[in-house]
């Protein structure tokens, strides 16, 4: 990210707007940072795509009619009495405002509620002292752009947002389960006025700058995750307290956000949506945003089942592309295959690991036998890199009632122990045969087109689900560990060149290694084993708890003495070359805000305490030579990754990881770099 100070692209945006530029121009000069004030009424227009846009308000009839008429008006008084202007604006504002209503609702054929959040959405655009037309015309694009449908108690978005919280943080979903606490109890506001009716103007002006720009109506979905998320600690801390207690809690937590906070929480929610995956948006595109409620399928998946859900499903599409891309951004699957060993023996994916849902029942000691070997599989996959490796559970089923009941129950076992990234594949194996029709050979391990449910469903039908494979003993771990074997090196990658201890042949590894930060490799998911304290430590709008205490429990490791020292003055020590402001990110995705400095041979990671400005304890010293990759997200190439470790005869060892989110990435990686070409050139005369 640039300098927060730097200022030289103003210009540039003051011309490309004087030109008539378009919302690909903008987004390019603005380049993620937040708009200045005085241009913020122009952008927000062509953000919104209403530039030019002709004065619907004369349409208006004129007759203010409606029968709530009365309570649009008082409801328009009310807002401008709180706002303060002088009695001669007020009078036009109120009329304004109430034809403003009046129209959209005979427009629309929508009905005006006092709790509905118009207004709220209304007042951060009065702010901006719009017209009349171009008020309306950005109202009208906010509410039916933005704001989901059926925004309402009970309504489809609370559904998919109580999806999304089990998927990352399942402990807390089970807690506000347990509780009744819906998300629409906590969060109908946020939804329904973009967090305006919380927030206070400047942070509403700010978050709606990032939301605008990157024009995503399902950001609004990670930042209520990351904003509930960040709370847990506290809310968990309510057991005894009644569930109002627990809602008015969550409710006012968008209430404590800072101006300064924006950048940090919409970045969070973006890396949220980058750990998500990405078919809900699909599927709930339409009933959620589209335009028109009659132009939705009768069969939409997403209109009814998203209330029975019992977690997040996934299209097989998604998971194909997913176990095809090995190295890239986003979601990496471990495939979990529940169906009888008969269908499975019959075709599979060659990823897939193999979990007899029937085992849960018929033999319960089998069955968690099977699971500890899942795990172990896992575990393996992901360290050797393979394609099949990846820390997202997706549970697939054969697509028939008769077996995925049972597949219900292994996946509600899962969830039941807060197994965190648990979802399913939508339609099963029904539905992956439909996508693989073309290249089954392929596509699938095994399969026999005889037995194959789908190719031969009488067979299956006449077998009565009853068959049996007697040509081998069946162990899901070795038998998995058999099918990646068979696969060869297409299922995984070569291990990078090993860096030697010293001499020209570690140099020219190392370089292979550190990466050019807009072309270095994907990380994969990182996995939430920490206990750590949120975000921006106890100061912080996204975390509430005791600062020491959990400031302890959140250091990765403790090895090192806990040395407090003045920030201002290890800056200023004679041996830092360089320093950089980062956050520390969490293996949870919570965030510290850090300091890393750079010495000759060393890099040190500094993080601030909360409650003694100015100071903070050294988290870690990091020898340069220890440093063996350096990555970044392709989409977020502000949050670097460090790899340190060791060159064994085996290969190499990692031994410790940091993640940061960088401002200055660029900078910051090519300075540590260097300084690491120099220690490596030392090593080497």
């Amino acid at each position: 990210m640039e300098d927060e100070n730097d200022t030289s692209w103003i210009p540039e945006l003051e011309t490309a707007l004087l030109e008539g530029c378009d919302f690909g121009r903008v987004k390019s000069i603005c380049n993620g940072r937040l708009f200045p004030d005085h241009l913020r009424q122009e952008i927000w227009q062509i953000c919104l795509g209403v530039v030019g846009k002709g004065d619907s308000l004369s349409e208006f009839d004129g007759l203010y009619d409606m029968s709530e008429q009365g309570q649009v008006r008082e409801d328009c008084q009310s807002l401008v009495d709180r706002i303060g202007n002088e009695e001669e604006e007020k009078v036009a504002i109120v009329s304004d405002l109430e034809t403003i209503l009046t129209l959209y609702c005979k427009s629309r054929g929508a009905k005006y509620g006092s709790k509905n959040g118009w207004l709220e959405i209304l007042q951060p655009m009065l702010a901006l002292k719009l017209s009349r037309s171009d008020l309306y015309n950005c109202f009208y694009a906010i509410l039916t752009r933005f704001i989901p449908r059926e925004c309402h108690k009970n309504g489809k978005p609370f559904h998919l947002f109580r999806l999304l919280l089990l998927y990352h943080d399942p402990e807390l979903c089970s807690f506000l389960d347990t509780k009744r606490i819906t998300p629409d109890l906590y969060a109908l506001s946020w939804f329904q006025t973009l967090f305006a009716s919380t927030c206070d103007l400047e942070v509403t002006h700010k978050m709606w700058d990032v939301y605008l720009l990157h024009s995503d109506p399902f950001l609004m979905f990670f930042l209520a995750l990351v904003l509930v998320v960040n709370a847990k600690e506290q809310v968990m801390a309510m057991e005894d307290d009644s569930k109002q207690q627990i809602i008015e809690t969550l409710r006012a937590v968008p209430a404590a956000l800072e101006s300064e906070d924006i950048e940090d929480f919409c970045s969070l929610a973006q890396y949220y949506s980058s750990k998500t995956p990405q078919s809900f948006r699909r599927d709930y595109q339409g009933p959620l945003f589209g335009l028109s409620i009659k132009a939705q399928k009768d069969d939409d998946p997403a209109q009814d089942q998203v209330s029975q859900a019992l977690c997040l499903p996934v299209s097989v599409a998604e998971l194909l592309q997913s176990n095809t891309n090995q190295g890239s951004d986003g979601v990496r699957y471990f495939v979990v295959d529940c169906r009888p060993a008969e269908q499975y023996n019959s075709g599979h994916l060659p990823t897939a690991f193999h979990l007899d849902a029937n085992l849960m029942l018929q033999n319960p000691t089998e069955f968690g036998t099977a699971v500890q070997a899942l795990c172990t599989t896992q575990k393996q996959a992901i360290a050797a890199g393979s394609v099949a490796g990846g820390e997202h559970l997706c549970f697939m089923g054969s697509g028939r009632e008769e077996e995925d009941q049972y597949v219900n129950m292994v996946v509600a076992n899962f969830l039941q122990k807060n197994s965190q990234y648990v979802s399913v594949a939508r339609g099963g194996y029904s539905a992956l045969h439909h996508a693989l029709r073309e290249q089954l050979s392929q596509g699938l391990l095994d399969h026999h087109a005889k037995t194959c449910i789908m190719c031969n469903p009488e067979t299956a039908l006449a077998s009565g689900g009853n068959e049996t494979d007697t040509s081998e003993d069946f162990h899901p771990l070795e038998k998995v560990l058999s099918d990646l074997k068979m696969q060869g090196d297409s299922f995984f990658d070569k291990m990078s060149s090993v860096v030697k201890t010293k001499g020209a042949t570690m140099k020219e590894k190392m370089v292979k290694y550190i990466k050019n930060e807009h072309n270095i490799q994907a990380e994969r998911h990182v996995s939430n084993r920490d206990v750590g304290k949120p975000y921006r430590g106890s100061a912080s709008v996204f975390s509430i708890g005791d600062d020491e205490d959990d400031e302890v429990n959140a250091a990765s490791s403790d090895e090192e003495a806990r040395e407090v020292v003045n920030i201002d003055t290890w800056l200023n020590k004679p041996d830092v070359t360089h320093a950089f402001d980062c956050q520390e990110v969490q293996e949870n995705g919570y965030l510290w805000k850090s300091h890393l400095l750079v010495t000759k041979t060393h890099m040190f990671i500094l993080r601030e305490i909360p409650n003694k400005k100015g100071m903070a304890w050294i988290k870690a010293r990091r020898a340069l030579g220890s440093i063996v990759k350096i990555t970044s997200k392709k989409r977020h190439p502000e949050l670097i990754t460090f790899k340190y470790g060791t060159n064994e005869d085996d290969g190499l060892h990692i031994t410790s990881i940091d993640r940061f989110l960088i401002r200055k990435a660029g900078e910051a990686t090519k300075v540590i770099k260097t300084q690491i070409m120099k220690v490596l050139d030392a090593l080497e005369s």
